[in-house]
């Protein structure tokens, strides 16, 4: 894992993340890949991985260590995810990225992936306004590029470790239109609020016309086989303003998250001041 703190403003173009790429640049499988990898009979010694696994967990505790000491002093900070894929010239970049300006603004830190298309727009927009852009880079079979709008940048090894940091460090989710990876860390966060493992804090989705259907599938699907409880759609927002998102994380971190559960996905009119999100039997 290594940290970098930029003290200037950049380009808009990615850079070389040399550290990041180590295992793309050898042929060599990634820190993930190798802790995840079982020991099979035929590989060079069935018990190597007495020896590597234990050795293994320093190098954990140390991911854990350098991203705690890095971040301990970011302040309140929103998570920001969304797809790499997507250009500048795509609408959902705008929006993340005047997203990043206004929260910046407000007094909140941006948090990415550092990656290009909305984690790039968002952090873009997070140093034009003049708040701390954060970008908590992962390390891929594939190499890849951090963008150059961020003010610190964290590359980890391993995904757990990184998911962690999003978490911790994070007053709210905005979940843009991306891939699995967004999802996997929507569904997450959805998972540590509904048992209760953090803090109620709004997990907001961007996009009514892509997530709409998802969040419909819920309903008709898990919800409608009693497989979660009604408000446990309480911790779903979806909306397409930028305005609504800074007033919902900024009333939220004032400790008036009634009012984002007032606009959730919990059905009846009056639901918002009923039970709390299921905490048993989650999954």
């Amino acid at each position: 894992m290594s940290v970098s703190r930029r003290p200037g403003r950049f380009n808009p173009a990615t850079q070389i993340n040399p550290s990041l790429n180590r295992a793309a640049r050898t042929g060599q499988p990634t820190e993930d890949e190798r802790l995840l990898r079982s020991p099979r009979i035929g590989r060079a010694q069935p018990s190597d991985f007495t020896h590597t696994d234990p050795w293994r967990v320093f190098r954990i505790m140390g991911e854990f260590v350098e991203g705690f000491d890095a971040l301990a002093t970011v302040g309140p900070a929103v998570s920001i995810f969304g797809s790499a894929r997507v250009g500048e010239d795509d609408p959902t970049y705008a929006q993340a990225r005047a997203l990043g300006r206004e929260l910046a603004r407000a007094g909140f830190a941006v948090i990415t992936g550092g990656g290009p298309g909305i984690m790039e727009a968002a952090n873009r927009g997070a140093q034009e306004g003049g708040g701390w852009s954060i970008g908590c880079a992962i390390e891929l079979p594939e190499e890849q590029e951090t963008n150059q709008y961020l003010d610190l940048a964290i590359n980890f090894r391993f995904f757990f470790v990184r998911k962690t940091m999003f978490v911790k460090y994070a007053e709210a989710f905005v979940c843009f239109p991306g891939g699995f990876g967004t999802l996997d860390e929507l569904f997450e966060a959805l998972t540590l609020v509904q048992t209760r493992k953090i803090d109620n804090f709004p997990i907001i989705l961007f996009g009514s016309a892509y997530w709409r259907g998802l969040v419909d599938w819920i309903k008709n699907q898990t919800l409608a086989n009693g497989l979660i409880a009604p408000p446990d759609l309480k911790l779903l927002i979806i909306t397409d303003s930028v305005e609504q998102v800074v007033k919902l994380v900024t009333d939220c971190y004032s400790q008036r998250c009634w009012e984002a559960h007032e606009l959730s996905e919990a059905p009846g009119p009056n639901h918002a001041t009923s039970a709390r999100p299921s905490s048993t039997h989650g999954e």
